[in-house]
């Protein structure tokens, strides 16, 4: 995908003439990229339209064999640790209202230390663990501890990584099934970028497991949009990098506050937390958390396209713009209206968004959040593969000690812990 925006020199050379230090950072070879620590962390952002295609052709491939795997559930459960546990939160919405079952986020931490006692009471359920690498220690220990106390589960995994263990433990398992993305989505960057969307948008499918070819079209319009995004907006959003803010707010409704805690995580870690970040509700974010927004504050806005609530999130943006609170703004989103932004603010328009829905936006609003995220790195002096410069935190979680229940009887045995390389 890099690769299709760099031949077109138009936009290279209007880029070049409306924001010198995009088109600096996107025109570089592949060497310099490299030795300047972003070539991997570009060129995963860019391919996202290209890998979202393959993506939703592959599970729909899978969507005969997927029906049969969830067929008589009555509850389903996405879990995972971090940006994946967010990639539940960007399609719960669309997925628990197209099956009309239970469905849940619970954390891949809050099941391996609560177990089955931690999942709704519905059964058969499924278990859908979402996972880049699947190799964080809580990814495989969870799915252990669920099947050691049984419950009548299933358990579906979604990976980017087939050599992981999560995938390769469990691969001939009769009570697991597991598919794993194309290696292009199994990013080699620190922060998860194109493996987030594509899992998000693999998660989706569950959905939409009757109407393949819905499915399809969706991310192919997704895709579309994403790329016009990247070709339009990236100067802009390199620009909003520069603007020195020291703090961040995302602000989000329904599958678009998934993206919201997707994309502060990634400010937070692409800047090795010298951007502090937060992320709520339009409607939460008044009940004090609005205290955190000081003039050195960001303030990034992902709008609804439903009208009902448009109207909440506008109400919330303009008494921003009346107590003249935060730095800036960006606000993302179709038909953006005008008075919402003031002089400095950003609106970064989406053409189509809105035919695509409100259920199945969240992954080009992430999108327009690593690319904030990535140009600030930039002006942190830092790297983007790998901008935790003293190893605070590493592409996947080191190794801990696992501790299991004692005797069966759900005490924690603080002392009989296991670890997990």
């Amino acid at each position: 995908m890099l690769a299709t925006l760099l031949a077109d020199h138009g936009w290279l050379e209007k880029l070049a003439s409306t924001q010198p230090r995009a088109a600096e950072i996107f025109s570089k070879s592949r060497e310099q990229q490299q030795k300047a620590g972003y070539f991997h962390t570009l060129r995963e952002i860019c391919q996202q339209p290209a890998t979202w295609i393959k993506t939703a052709e592959q599970m729909a491939s899978s969507s005969a064999e997927l029906l049969a795997w969830v067929k008589g559930i009555h509850a389903l459960v996405f879990t995972g640790s971090g940006s994946s546990e967010f990639a539940g939160d960007c399609v719960l919405p669309a997925v628990k209202r197209e099956l009309g079952i239970t469905c849940e986020v619970i954390g891949g931490g809050t099941l391996l230390t609560y177990g089955t006692e931690a999942l709704p009471p519905g059964r058969p359920a499924l278990v859908a663990s979402i996972a880049r690498s699947g190799d964080s220690p809580e990814s495989v220990g969870a799915v252990s501890r669920l099947m050691e106390e049984r419950g009548n589960l299933r358990h579906l995994v979604l990976t980017c990584n087939r050599e992981g263990r999560l995938a390769d433990v469990y691969r001939e398992d009769d009570g697991v099934h597991v598919i794993t993305l194309d290696d292009a989505t199994n990013d080699r960057s620190l922060v998860m970028t194109s493996s987030f969307t594509n899992l998000v948008l693999a998660a989706r499918s569950l959905g939409l497991m009757s109407s393949p070819a819905e499915y399809v079209s969706t991310c192919n319009q997704l895709s579309s949009i994403a790329a016009e995004l990247i070709k339009t907006h990236v100067g802009s959003l390199a620009a909003v990098g520069r603007a020195g803010f020291r703090r961040a707010v995302y602000l989000g409704s329904g599958s678009r506050l998934g993206a919201a805690r997707e994309s502060a995580l990634k400010m937070l870690e692409m800047t090795a937390g010298s951007v502090a970040t937060l992320c709520d509700s339009y409607l939460g974010f008044r009940h004090g958390p609005m205290s955190f927004t000081h003039r050195d504050t960001l303030i990034v806005c992902f709008l609804s396209s439903d009208p009902l609530l448009r109207a909440y999130e506008s109400d919330l943006l303009q008494e921003l713009n009346d107590k003249e609170l935060g730095l800036m703004k960006v606000i993302v989103g179709e038909d953006v209206p005008r008075e919402l932004a003031r002089r400095n603010d950003l609106i970064i328009e989406c053409p189509r968004l809105t035919a695509v829905g409100d259920h199945n936006s969240a992954v080009i609003h992430v999108v327009a959040g690593q690319l904030l995220a990535f140009f600030r790195c930039l002006e942190e002096g830092l790297r983007p593969d790998s901008p935790s410069e003293t190893g605070v935190i590493n592409r996947v979680v080191q190794s801990f000690k696992l501790h299991v229940p004692a005797n069966g009887d759900g005490k924690t045995s603080l002392g009989n812990g296991r670890k997990i390389d």
